[in-house]
């Protein structure tokens, strides 16, 4: 697979009378995007607002983030088996709006949704106050089930972004960068003297508002599998969680997932990266068990000499977390493992609720446990009330002067565990 994605900075966003890019402004219909993006019978309103980084502003709960890309060649479309076709992507080139995001907000779908400050403290731990971001405010109808909720504003994000992304299509790109992954055979014996490195991506499919798309499919349905990275880049991997914010993946960071990057970057100068394993995070047992020893034989099956495990969660995903790390080293393959901390707001408590003598090289997002205040903002978008109910807050969270006292979890990307964020920790 090889992909080119062509990227478009954007410095500003403003609505106008045409939705399109001008000297590195996005410009957007309001009144067009709002008719291609409505129409769902489980939604009684939506509405559209644009916030800048350092406007004084808070977005709150947020659902998901997601970032505009058009597919401009190769097979299939952005979100395949979503809202394109099901047809394998991850090949031919890719634009994308770089620099905006798709936030969608409204009335609380699930109580783990986040906060995103665009500046002050909170704009600090977060990577999508950087973003110019698109607000949609999609309010349910009265009684509306949870689950046709998450469903309907999962969707109306996904045809926001595909909206502003095919203003892109005939777009100059800025830069083009390229991406390629050969067939096992011909990837193993290109660069034979390097370490063969792959990357084991746990998806979290703990159900109850804890899911996660492939190509359309509930991943807990899944067993491991192999996935060339380009198609993450097309959005063949998408949120459907509403689960802790400081360390779900949003869409926008399984399109932009930074161990990918990375491991790219490194490809054939130290390392040979082979591919993307994939692998889910259930609540059974037994489900754990058959996951963890499928991911680990796709280790061994591929010869691998190391991989990165990264996981999406806390608490229950650790065991799955720690059974892969011990499972794959077990099979003569090392291990990375990449997530954050829940260490008690004094940093005192054990990091994570499952621990192995092998998880021994770790990469830290941070301690989700710490606690913030953040100010108040001249603006809040959506229902600043659920700061209390919100994961990481508690009764009184919210205060009398609009700020809030909360522990980082509340903040949307605070602790992420693909390392988009700011937060780690370092042994010295």
């Amino acid at each position: 697979m090889r992909l080119e994605l062509g990227k478009i900075f954007i410095e500003d966003v403003q609505f106008g009378q045409v939705t399109e890019v001008k000297d590195a402004v996005l410009y957007i219909n309001k009144e067009e995007m709002l008719k291609e993006i409505g129409g769902d019978e489980h939604i009684k309103s939506i509405d559209l607002d644009i916030v800048r980084p350092g406007e004084s502003v808070r977005i709150i709960p947020v659902k998901d983030v997601i970032e505009p890309r058009v597919k401009v060649e190769g097979k299939g479309g952005i979100f395949p088996g979503v809202i394109s076709k099901v047809e394998t992507v991850g090949e031919g080139r890719t634009h994308a709006l770089k620099n905006v995001g798709v936030v969608t907000t409204g009335k609380i779908v699930g109580f783990q949704e986040g906060i995103i400050d665009m500046t002050g403290p909170g704009a600090e731990y977060t990577p999508f106050s950087k973003l110019n971001n698109v607000v949609v405010i999609a309010e349910p109808v009265d009684g509306l089930k949870q689950h046709d909720h998450e469903k309907a504003v999962r969707m109306i994000g996904f045809k926001a972004a595909m909206y502003l992304g095919e203003v892109a299509r005939n777009l100059t790109p800025d830069v083009i960068e390229t991406y390629e992954t050969k067939p096992l055979f011909e990837a193993a014996n290109e660069y034979p003297e390097l370490p063969k490195v792959g990357y084991v991506y746990m998806l979290q499919t703990q159900g109850l508002l804890h899911d996660t798309y492939v190509y359309g499919v509930d991943a807990k349905q899944i067993v491991p599998t192999l996935l060339y990275p380009t198609e993450l880049m097309d959005g063949a991997i998408v949120s459907g969680n509403c689960v802790s914010a400081c360390d779900k993946n949003p869409s926008y960071v399984h399109m932009n997932n930074s161990i990918v990057e990375d491991l790219y970057a490194q490809h054939g100068k130290e390392i040979n990266f082979m591919g993307v394993i994939i692998t889910n995070e259930n609540v059974y047992l037994a489900d754990k068990e058959r996951s963890s020893n499928w991911t680990a034989k796709l280790c061994k099956q591929l010869g691998l000499d190391a991989v990165i495990v990264s996981q999406e969660g806390f608490g229950n995903p650790d065991t799955d977390l720690i059974m892969n790390c011990k499972k794959i080293e077990g099979q003569g393959v090392k291990t990375v493992i990449v997530t954050d901390e829940y260490a008690g707001r004094d940093g005192a408590s054990q990091s994570l609720a499952d621990a192995d003598p092998k998880a021994d090289a770790v990469v830290t997002g941070g301690n989700a446990n710490g606690v913030i205040l953040l100010p108040k903002m001249d603006r809040v978008i959506g229902h600043i009330e659920v700061a209390d109910v919100i994961a990481g807050g508690f009764a009184g969270s919210l205060r009398e002067d609009g700020s809030i006292e909360a522990e980082v979890q509340v903040i949307t990307g605070a602790t992420n565990e693909t390392g988009f964020g700011f937060l780690t920790a370092k042994g010295y």
